[in-house]
């Protein structure tokens, strides 16, 4: 790209095209002035992650579906055996598809909160402190590859070029707040679910990498105990998928050494590893060693997909929840094309790449590791930020400015809407969605929401009035749009939201139609939120592989009534659903004895028939 002579200082142009550029000049693909990196006050930064970390994580019912369920394993642990730690369960029904280290998080804090925070909301600790220990490995990962030679800018003759350091520190603000613009990892990043510890481990992980260029013991270390973190909390395939990449990208990098990875890395992952499986195989072998084998068949089943068909769902919801880092990562690559082997071109996209692999092998479409791209991607994205038009900032702004100030009117109609009654097509809408659901005003909730409302407005004015020349002013109302939303939507919507997503008043109501002397219930067609939050808020003991005499069963369509066996008979106490949920149904049968026909006995013949 070029500069006229009227543009900024800061505009960042190309070098000059020659036919044989030399490496030397391949560098200064970027012109800047030591306005451009001004870097956000620490406060305010640190105030927005902890505002979008905290929201929606306290105060709410484990909400369908991964969300329930993954609760359900740490509740299962915290209350349960070091069977239950060691092989992950829920109630008594093996998940074998993650490991267990996300769930030993939970757990933990489950027992170290138990006597003054229920068991629902000290499980949400871990994702918030996981989330803002993701949000760290960015930061410090962009500001490391920010200070290295290759990354800098133009030197000019007389002087006025940003110091390494102050770039690098920009550079690491824009990549946070790309990082926190990014639209999926606002519900995801406050699940408790395995791919956050996933997540914060992918973080880590890159951190590692790029921490080895300059140390390569310590980066070498970083990297083995991520290895060994994402291992632990999830599947054999992942693990080993970024492992080949990592290491195969030190052959294009050669800041990034292999040995150490080799010799000191692989050996820590190992040991993390190892230090669950063979407590597993040696405590319960024969219980582990169907555990462990299931964990990895699952592992390869999983990728094991047409990618035709995970294609097509990646086509449609991967740019979506990975905006606004996607365009920006593509423009690095564009526009850094003389230093694709660098660290901050090649090292972010030796993770992008084995992930996207498997985003395309994937057996069944989800966006389960949608939210792993999002560290790597903002930190390669961030460095599209100097060598964006002016033109294509504006846009981005405007873009955000127009589009978040939009949904939020339309947030607060909605909560207007179902608190007054006005307007009255919204409050119809809100009724048929949500029937029966019963506003309440809450007026931290209110003001929380009228606060965060005010600071965007004051944002948007500031943006526009003051023209600031910094490099991450393309992406901050982005940022701020998203945590407006996220905060907006867990005060002004949460009750709405938490009404529609739990099961707490069906598994109240089944619990009053248990027979008090019940065995155990057989779960059928039920899934592993339900049997979460029904185990959780009813009390309700479930059995997999035992003949109870209670069945509860979920049925979207009518099955028949369940065989009887020879002696019992099935008896149906309870039906009902969810209020917000019309496709749901659940059934509750008791078994009782099969009432015995009375025996037909033949009339005795009389002695005497008499004649008169």
């Amino acid at each position: 790209m070029s500069c006229t002579t009227q543009a900024p200082p800061n505009c960042s142009i190309s070098a000059p095209s020659v036919s044989a550029p030399s490496p030397k000049r391949m560098r200064n693909v970027v012109r800047l002035t030591a306005s451009a990196t001004s870097a956000l006050p620490r406060w305010l930064l640190l105030a927005i992650c902890i505002i979008y970390a905290s929201f929606g994580l306290f105060g709410r019912d484990p909400w369908k579906n991964e969300d329930a369920a993954g609760f359900g394993v740490m509740w299962t642990m915290a209350n349960g055996s070091v069977k239950d730690w060691l092989l992950p369960n829920l109630v008594g029904k093996a998940l074998t598809g993650d490991g267990p280290f996300m769930y030993w998080l939970g757990a933990g804090f489950i027992r170290l909160l138990s006597p003054w925070v229920d068991a629902s909301n000290a499980s949400r600790v871990v994702p918030g402190l996981l989330f803002c220990i993701a949000c760290a490995f960015v930061w410090y990962t962009a500001y490391l590859l920010g200070r290295r030679d290759e990354a800098q800018p133009f030197k000019y003759a007389f002087g006025g070029e940003p110091e390494p350091r102050d770039y690098g520190r920009t550079l690491a603000d824009g990549a946070l707040l790309i990082l926190l613009a990014c639209f999926g990892l606002a519900e995801r990043g406050h699940e408790t679910t395995p791919q956050l510890a996933q997540f914060a481990g992918t973080a880590m992980l890159v951190y590692g990498l790029v921490r080895s260029c300059d140390k390569p013991i310590q980066g070498a270390l970083i990297w083995g105990t991520a290895i060994g973190f994402v291992g632990l909390s999830s599947s054999p395939v992942l693990v080993l998928a970024l492992l080949i990449c990592t290491l195969a990208m030190t052959v294009i990098v050669r800041e990034v050494r292999p040995f150490y990875l080799v010799v000191l890395g692989v050996p820590v992952a190992v040991i993390l590893i190892g230090a669950w499986v063979w407590p597993v195989l040696h405590f319960y072998p024969d219980d582990g060693e169907w555990w462990l084998r299931q964990w990895w068949r699952n592992s390869f089943d999983s990728f094991s997909g047409s990618p035709i068909q995970a294609l097509s769902y990646a086509l449609k919801n991967l740019p979506l929840f990975t905006w606004p880092a996607w365009p920006l990562a593509i423009w690095t690559f564009v526009s850094w094309s003389g230093l694709r082997r660098s660290p901050h071109v090649a090292v972010p996209l030796s993770v992008i790449g084995p992930l996207l692999v498997l985003v395309i092998l994937q057996s069944h479409q989800s966006n389960r590791l949608f939210m792993l791209l999002l560290p790597p991607l903002s930190v390669l994205a961030t460095f599209a930020l100097p060598t964006l038009k002016r033109g294509a900032i504006n846009a981005i702004d405007w873009f955000a400015m127009l589009s978040f100030t939009l949904l939020a009117t339309f947030v607060w109609l909605v909560w207007t809407a179902g608190l007054f009654g006005f307007p009255a097509p919204l409050a119809r809408n809100l009724a048929r969605l949500a029937p029966g659901f019963q506003p309440e005003f809450k007026i931290l909730s209110f003001v929380c929401a009228v606060a965060v409302t005010v600071c965007w407005f004051s944002l948007a004015r500031w943006r526009l009035a003051r023209h600031p020349k910094v490099l991450w002013r393309s992406v901050v109302l982005s940022s701020a749009g998203t945590t407006l939303m996220w905060v907006l939507l867990m005060t002004l919507w949460l009750p709405v939201v938490n009404y529609s997503r739990t099961y707490r008043d069906v598994a109240e109501q089944i619990a009053d139609h248990l027979p008090p002397d019940y065995t155990c219930i057989s779960p059928v067609r039920l899934g592993d939120a339900q049997i979460a939050t029904f185990a959780y808020f009813g009390g309700m003991h479930f059995a997999f592989d035992e003949d109870c005499d209670v069945i509860l069963r979920q049925d979207t369509q009518d099955y028949g009534e369940p065989s009887s066996i020879s002696a019992f008979e099935w008896k149906l106490v309870w039906e009902g659903r969810r209020v917000a949920d019309r496709d749901e149904r659940f059934r509750l049968y008791v078994r009782i004895e099969r009432p015995v026909a009375p025996v037909k006995r033949p009339r005795p013949k009389s002695l005497h028939r008499g004649s008169n």
